[in-house]
């Protein structure tokens, strides 16, 4: 099992009627790291909203028929789901729409809140009729509730962000105005540029402006509104400041893009110390490093600059599979490990190699890459991991929600080591993490148990489905 991602947002703004459908699909495409259970596009045509969403990657749900069939707007948001609460469905896919008595709005929402059951129930008490499982649609009837008693959308969502609690950073959409919103922990990425032609973008991460020309402005402070409408550019800060900025470290350890700078910090620079780190603080005696594709290459080549042991080519990915989280099934999982990645035996025969790695879960994913590289003739396998053993779960959008899958709560390093099959075994140090951030306030309550918000009661992914079948029964 490997860590499963984020979502992606995106939006854009345009000064005329454009044909934005196509910057947000090459947007997605950017951010498709980030969540490929399902995506969508939302168009607003001069009021006029047009959507489409379906399963699966952005290629595969947005085929040339399907943007041609979307209209030319100036307003548009779009969204990469992998859902860290509700179930896979199509009902989940988002960004999710509602018409409301003083108009439309379409949101956009990557992250997890911590308090999304609570305040489901009470929307619940008071009439909400809730059409997914996705907490995204929380935030939006929240939004909505107080659109109707205040004067301007911004307004609202100013007044919503006080009932959310944990991680969301949002794209919101309505008839004449584009917003985002970062909490104001700062525990998700949001950052926003301008085109050449006067476009403005607001995305997830900054390799997305890049994909569509857009040149980077700024990241968003945490608590920060931006508001995109008629009379230009607005900040809300009154949020900003109210609580310690706590990013998620380990956007910088696996979820973004290398080529991403996050909150000033370039993520492959950071990855690059992650190896340099483990180098110092677990040296191995080998002839080669070698990287586990994607995220673990830029660790692996810090550490082999650190150590003076030469970088090689070990493993070869298979371009055309997604990632190993996505088959629900651990049999099916591990098929898939064996043809997305295969070794180059020319590279490790008869080398003792140090393999680096973003993280260890379950150990199945470790267990397979490190039996394919000693299959391959490679006399010894010393892994590195660039990051803490995960010993706590995630409520903050990383799908890691249960102690008793994880393995370094079961084992001590050593044992962790001949469960996987490796000669040794190293994490980066939890007193390091400080290194990859540069000395910014990060959120590693998945490593040492430090949470910054109150941790639910249940934390089960598929809660609401539960809820559903549980109301079933009753009725039965």
């Amino acid at each position: 099992m490997s860590v499963h991602e984020e979502c992606g947002v995106f939006g854009i703004i345009s000064p005329g009627t454009a044909d934005v459908s196509g910057f947000v699909y090459y947007g997605l495409y950017a951010l498709q790291h980030r969540g490929q259970e399902s995506c969508g596009i939302v168009i607003n045509d001069d009021g006029v909203f047009s959507s489409y969403k379906d399963l699966g990657l952005v290629n595969e749900v947005f085929s040339a028929d399907a943007l041609a069939r979307l209209p030319k707007g100036n307003m548009a948001v779009g969204h990469v789901r992998y859902g860290t609460t509700g179930g896979t469905n199509r009902n989940n896919c988002q960004p999710i729409e509602v018409n409301h008595q003083k108009g439309k709005m379409a949101i956009a929402h990557n992250g997890n809140l911590s308090n999304a059951a609570v305040l489901r129930n009470k929307l619940e008490l008071d009439g909400a009729i809730f059409h997914t499982t996705s907490d995204t649609e929380t935030i939006a009837y929240i939004v909505t509730r107080e659109r109707l008693k205040t004067p301007s959308i911004e307004d609202a969502l100013s007044a919503a962000m006080y009932s959310l609690d944990g991680a969301y950073s949002l794209v919101l959409m309505s008839s004449q105005k584009l917003l985002c919103a970062r909490d104001p922990y700062g525990f998700r990425p949001l950052c926003y540029g301008k085109t050449e032609d006067g476009m403005y973008v607001a995305a997830s991460e900054s390799c997305a402006l890049k994909a569509v020309g857009a040149e980077f402005v700024r990241d968003l402070e945490p608590g920060e509104i931006l508001v995109f409408g008629p009379e230009g550019i607005t900040s809300r800060r009154e949020h900003c400041g109210k609580k310690e900025k706590k990013l998620c470290v380990f956007e910088y350890i696996y979820f973004a893009r290398p080529d991403s700078v996050i909150d000033g910090v370039s993520v492959h620079g950071a990855r690059i110390r992650a190896g340099e780190i483990l180098a110092r603080e677990h040296p191995a005696d080998a002839d080669l490093v070698v990287g586990v594709p994607d995220s673990g290459l830029d660790a692996a080549l810090g550490f082999s600059r650190a150590s003076g042991i030469p970088y090689g080519i070990g493993l070869i990915k298979n371009k055309y599979i997604g990632r190993t989280f996505i088959s629900p099934g651990q049999n099916t999982r591990l098929d898939q490990v064996r043809i997305k990645l295969s070794a180059v035996e020319e590279s490790v025969r008869g080398k003792r190699v140090v393999l680096i790695d973003d993280s260890i879960v379950r150990g199945t994913t470790s267990e397979r890459i490190v039996r394919l590289l000693k299959e391959a003739g490679a006399s010894q396998i010393h892994m590195r991991i660039s990051a803490p053993p995960f010993l706590y779960p995630c409520y903050y959008g990383t799908d890691i929600d249960s102690r008793e899958h994880l393995i370094a709560c079961k084992y001590d390093t050593e044992e962790t080591a001949k469960q996987i099959g490796a000669d040794s075994l190293g994490y980066l140090p939890v007193s390091r993490l400080c290194g990859l951030a540069q000395g910014y306030a990060y959120c590693s309550a998945c490593f040492d148990g430090n949470y910054p918000t109150p941790v639910p009661a249940d934390t089960r992914k598929d809660r609401f489905e539960q809820k559903l079948s549980d109301r079933k029964r009753n009725r039965a």
